[in-house]
């Protein structure tokens, strides 16, 4: 199993750094260690006992078959949440969270399939049989799959467990994967309600250094316990 972060790596990643008091949420209060001039300070002895409990749970699932998707979508969070997923060959959402994704989630795979086809097509030269105008437009066409669906190309099921990084920014994706009862692993800031997710990690969601340190674990994680499967 990958090795938990020390208190020390943590606090110089900035994890610690929560939202101003005024922003707390009543829920997020048993994850908070102090405030500082106006601005929670998370309780990272917290975090660390939450990590093996959540890596765990990824590892379980991955080595049942079971696929996590990252969620991602907030400007800092966007490439590392690609990368991070892509290490590890797990599905990703970064861009804007198409209604349904869950709840209507064969429409979803149809434009999976859309996508694929279009990509073979374009590969096999297919498109060269259609006007200038029509390629130009199939182009854009492919580039909006791509965006919207591309990270979840290779899911042909719902996911066993997603991984979010802002609970507020996904609150869509939340409530679909609530609804679905889909367990939810999230980075939960001292701005958000802890108790919508299934597995909560207390822990800065903005600065980016924090998105990276959590999100590698998780990637990590999921990369070994493929290979040791």
């Amino acid at each position: 199993m990958v090795t938990i972060p020390s208190l020390e790596e943590l606090l110089k990643k900035g994890v610690h750094f929560g939202h101003k008091t005024s922003k707390r949420h009543p829920k997020a209060s048993r994850y908070v260690h102090t405030d500082r001039n106006g601005v929670h300070i998370i309780d990272l002895q917290k975090t660390v006992e939450a990590l093996p409990m959540v890596l765990d749970f990824a590892e379980k699932i991955t080595k049942a078959n079971g696929q996590i998707l990252f969620i991602g979508s907030k400007k800092q969070a966007r490439e590392i949440t690609k990368a991070a997923a892509d290490a590890c060959q797990s599905p990703y959402i970064i861009g804007r969270w198409l209604g349904g994704t869950f709840t209507n989630f064969e429409n979803i795979v149809k434009l999976t399939r859309k996508l694929e086809k279009m990509e073979k097509d374009e590969e096999d030269g297919v498109w060269e049989l259609y006007t200038k105008k029509e390629q130009v437009n199939f182009r854009k066409e492919l580039n909006k799959l791509k965006e919207n669906v591309g990270g979840i190309k290779a899911m042909k099921r719902l996911p066993q467990a997603i991984y979010v990084i802002d609970i507020i920014k996904e609150k869509t994706a939340v409530s679909e994967a609530r609804k679905m009862n889909i367990p939810i692993i999230a980075m939960t800031d001292t701005n958000v309600n802890p108790e919508l997710v299934t597995h909560a990690i207390p822990s800065n969601d903005d600065a980016i250094k924090s998105i990276e340190i959590i999100t590698n674990l998780l990637s990590e994680t999921i990369k070994e316990a493929k290979a040791t499967k």
